[in-house]
């Protein structure tokens, strides 16, 4: 990924709604979530949900499909690695970085979005 690529990418993540959008289908798996669904979950008005979704779309962090009559929206998890990529590549020049986050807290992390989306799945 080229810094071009990287910079349409952060700027399309930096707004509040669009995050909360990309990680939602972030947490939703490669199966990804129903327009409406996504609408209904954060609470965003029909073209509000529209506009954001483009932005994502045309940056390149997700993508859409069909199916029936319903417009499904799914994280590129191969953009979203590459954008980590370039953002760690060369990470503290070779000397070693710091230790990375506990696995207490990635597990507790797992967790509590696994219960998320039993709760989502149940409403």
């Amino acid at each position: 990924m080229d810094q071009i690529a990287a910079v349409a990418k952060l700027g399309a993540l930096a707004q509040e709604n669009r995050i909360a959008i990309f990680r939602l289908l972030v947490e939703a798996g490669p199966a990804g979530r129903p327009a409406g669904a996504i609408g209904e979950r954060l609470g965003l008005p029909g073209p509000t949900l529209s506009f954001h979704l483009t932005q994502l779309k045309q940056a390149g962090l997700i993508a859409c499909r069909r199916e029936g009559r319903s417009l499904i929206y799914a994280a590129d998890y191969a953009a979203m690695n590459a954008l980590l990529a370039f953002l760690t590549e060369n990470c503290c020049a070779g000397s070693g970085c710091a230790a990375p986050a506990s696995s207490t807290r990635t597990q507790e992390s797992v967790h509590a979005t696994a219960a998320r989306a039993r709760r989502g799945s149940n409403a």
